[in-house]
């Protein structure tokens, strides 16, 4: 047996529950992970609550992943931890070495042993990471490469980019990628993400509390909404000519791959981007967690610490 996280039904953060639930067993082609960290990001929590303004997608939502709770009673995407196991058919990788990944929409890192396909999203942890170090980079890191690729950033240095939600999860690895890609950020935060922001290394910033950005003079490259929360309708005029619109806020989802986590991997260990924690908690509190996490008052990442 294993203790676990489980979500029987959708709510607020105590539908949550810590269980006894069997350690599962591999086949061939599978890896038996002993978790040592897991994040909780925007992800988890909106599958927890199911949490989408349309009624649409909230149906769709149901049909995908469950009628009236999560299919998959275990929750968290972004892991890391040791390879305690590997079926016959995997090969690369030796029992006692530590990963970081993801797992996506079949989630399961609430726990202390996670199931991977040997194809699964997971490379080896940064050297230099600790393992609630390495559980907080994938989440952000691979969102932020994924809308990224959609732009010239990574081939045309110099780009006016506007971040808005600069000190999320998102947000923070959307402002180290664009410096790493010599961009000239401005973050869009509120008064108590001003420093973390300055910290990342925000060319400029503004406190949209204060003044909202629809009002600004200044044209970006690249407007990217890292907590989906304003349109490209109400801050077009903001773009230059070919100016690219991004947001965590619409119907696609992030695709990741192991190569966005090799980079991430690499750049960690290089000190160009950085785990950015706010606060670890156990995993017994997990309700604590997810209602921080619900607080808005999340800078960067919240990670539970399971081994």
């Amino acid at each position: 047996m294993m203790k676990a996280i489980l979500c029987r039904k959708y709510g607020p953060p105590n539908v949550l529950e810590l269980a006894e639930a069997p350690r599962p067993k591999i086949r061939s082609n599978q890896i038996l992970v002993k978790v040592k960290a897991a994040a909780v990001n925007s992800a988890d929590v909106r599958i927890r609550e199911l949490k989408v303004d349309s009624f649409w997608l909230r149906l769709t939502m149901r049909f995908v992943l469950g009628l009236f709770g999560p299919r998959r009673r275990i929750l968290g995407s972004s892991f890391s931890g040791i390879i305690e196991e590997m079926g016959s058919k995997v090969s690369g990788y030796q029992a006692g070495q530590s990963i970081f990944g993801t797992t996506g929409l079949k989630m399961g890192a609430y726990a202390e042993y996670l199931v991977l396909s040997k194809n699964a999203i997971f490379s080896f942890k940064p050297t230099t990471a600790t393992f609630e170090e390495a559980a907080a980079l994938p989440f952000g890191g691979t969102t932020a490469l994924y809308f990224y690729q959609r732009t010239q950033i990574s081939v045309q240095h110099g780009l006016e980019v506007l971040i808005y939600g600069a000190t999320g999860s998102v947000g923070v690895m959307a402002v180290e990628m664009a410096k790493h890609y010599q961009a000239h950020v401005t973050s869009a935060c509120s008064h108590e993400g001003e420093s973390l922001a300055r910290k990342l290394g925000s060319d400029e910033i503004i406190i949209y509390t204060d003044k909202p950005i629809v009002g600004i003079s200044k044209k970006f490259d690249i407007i990217f909404d890292a907590v989906g929360r304003i349109s490209r309708k109400e801050c077009g005029h903001l773009l230059k000519e070919n100016g690219k619109f991004l947001t965590v806020g619409g119907l696609e989802m992030a695709k990741e791959t192991k190569g966005q986590l090799h980079l991430l991997r690499e750049l960690f260990d290089q000190k160009r981007i950085h785990a950015n924690i706010d606060r670890v908690y156990p995993l017994d509190d997990i309700i604590e967690a997810h209602s921080y996490v619900d607080s808005g008052r999340k800078k960067g990442n919240v990670i539970i610490r399971v081994g």
